[in-house]
């Protein structure tokens, strides 16, 4: 499989994270805000353009007022055992 952002397993994180975002009523723009950051580059990493490290996650869900390793959780549930990366 070529290497791209949008894998199976990639397209299930960024639901999750597009999810829980919305769950909280933040816009893209909103979460931008807290995370001192543009709206470009929450979209650039909901739309699977731009990767996010461990740090930018747990800044991330901060942000969007979950517990990371919730949220991890909740993503990790859903992910297949054997991930293509």
């Amino acid at each position: 499989m070529p290497k791209t952002g949008r894998s199976p397993s990639q397209l299930i994180f960024l639901s999750k994270l597009i999810a829980a975002r919305k769950a909280s009523g933040l816009t893209q723009k909103d979460l931008a805000d807290r995370l001192r950051k543009t709206q470009g580059f929450v979209s650039s990493i909901e739309t699977g353009l731009r990767r996010v490290d461990v740090i930018e996650f747990c800044a991330i869900a901060h942000a969007i007022g979950i517990e990371p390793i919730k949220l991890f959780g909740e993503i990790a549930a859903d992910l297949p055992l054997a991930i293509e990366i």
